[in-house]
């Protein structure tokens, strides 16, 4: 049978999906409309992004201004555009360490991709060439570019892709000790970076044990390793602080974020680098070396103006310290879940989010259940992230009582039409 569109969509089987697609037409604040007129919560921020839901006013308003003043323009040598600089001075400002630079991209794997190559360039122009082996953690994730992939301790995204990007190796997620031991192994004067995400996204929702963040970012330090700080998806206020990591006393050498910069109006994302590690790059000097590296839509000024505008939410509307104030709420409301018989586990607690395990027992029985259970979740009106265990959600941080409470009803009925399926 021939396809009915051509569209191929990311992580998806094709062969089921067409002919099956759920279009989505619109959105507004904490929900969205399929093209049937069907509203459904929508419990993920689309892919953990939408922080503060859909449909701002705003946002359009300045993306059409910046459009009509300046559609777009490079920032290749020394050219620059006014939302580029007005962003990136915002973002170092709140950076955990002053004095950091930013550099600008598309998107999370964009920024995961320039903190790798940023982390060999730094050591080979401070005549440590040889320290370029990274350590990842199993159940990482840090998007699907090329350094991303390999550093990512996903094993499924990397079949199919072998050979990947190499010096690389994975630890446990959630043993410190173990990082120090592979460091050892490698060899200190060989590892260039350990790249962290605060809390594990697309690998489970898996919260670091308590110290785990503090210990690894120590390790890293004594070691001279550089710490990346993945907070694509743990930043803008998901953790209830500004990037995620900066919820811990530590002072990462880079971090990470896109998403929530612009609450997923257009894609973009930064890094941002500690004055240590952007040292060789700045000295003035001449010859000082160049990062030959950037993507073309580096610093697109629609984007980053759709960016100001969205810090300038998060801080008119107190939403940032939003992600700490609902998270107790939001276990509360999920710690009824673990009495169910197809609930193996609940993993919430820590920042809006948290996901959902089923037993060992129904995943054997059918291994298609995660999914199941996404669709179960949707005829009771919430659009949850299947994981392969069960499904995650990370709501919009506009979500109130009335949402509290339909993810409260909702869920034990999903799993209720799971079980008689």
């Amino acid at each position: 049978m021939q396809p009915t569109n051509p569209l191929w969509h990311p992580f998806a089987d094709m062969g089921a999906v067409d002919g099956d697609r759920m279009i989505i037409t619109r959105g507004a604040g904490s929900y969205v409309w399929d093209d049937q007129d069907r509203r459904y919560f929508d419990a993920t921020a689309s892919l953990w992004y939408a922080n503060f839901g859909h449909g701002r006013e705003e946002i359009a308003d300045a993306v059409a201004a910046q459009l009509r003043k300046l559609d777009s323009y490079n920032l290749f040598g020394y050219y620059a555009n006014e939302p580029a600089l007005k962003l990136a001075e915002r973002v170092s400002a709140l950076a955990p360490t002053p004095g950091s630079k930013v550099f600008l991209a598309s998107g999370g794997g964009d920024v995961v991709d320039t903190a790798a190559k940023i982390a060999r360039a730094h050591f080979f122009h401070t005549g440590r060439p040889e320290k370029t082996h990274f350590i990842g953690r199993r159940l990482g994730y840090h998007g699907t570019h090329g350094f991303g992939t390999a550093i990512g301790g996903l094993a499924p995204n990397r079949v199919g892709f072998e050979p990947l990007q190499e010096p690389v190796s994975h630890v446990p997620f959630d043993d410190a000790a173990a990082l120090e031991a592979e460091i050892q192994r490698v060899g200190a004067d060989r590892v260039a970076a350990f790249f962290c995400e605060p809390v594990l996204g697309a690998g489970g929702v898996q919260l670091p044990p308590p110290g785990y963040i503090e210990a690894v970012a120590e390790i890293c330090k004594r070691h001279d390793v550089l710490f990346v700080a993945d907070c694509v998806i743990a930043g803008f206020g998901r953790l209830g602080t500004w990037f995620g990591i900066d919820r811990w006393p530590v002072q990462p050498d880079m971090i990470t974020v896109a998403k929530g910069i612009t609450g997923g109006t257009i894609p973009l994302g930064a890094l941002i680098v500690a004055p240590r590690v952007a040292e060789p790059f700045f000295t003035g000097k001449p010859g000082a070396p160049i990062l030959r590296h950037g993507p073309t839509y580096a610093g697109h000024p629609v984007a980053c103006a759709a960016a100001n505008v969205t810090l300038d939410i998060y801080e008119r509307e107190g939403l940032i310290a939003r992600g700490r104030e609902l998270e107790k709420p939001l276990a509360d409301v999920l710690s009824g879940l673990t009495a169910h018989p197809l609930v193996a586990e609940v993993r919430a607690g820590l920042g809006f989010l948290a996901a959902v395990d089923l037993t060992d027992d129904v995943l054997e029985a059918d291994p298609g259940a995660s999914g199941k259970l996404q669709r179960a979740c949707r005829e009771e009106g919430v659009l949850v992230r299947p994981l392969a265990k069960g499904f995650a959600i990370s709501p919009p941080l506009i979500a109130d009582e009335p949402e509290l409470d339909l993810l409260g009803n909702a869920f034990p009925r999903a799993l209720d039409r799971l079980r008689l399926s």
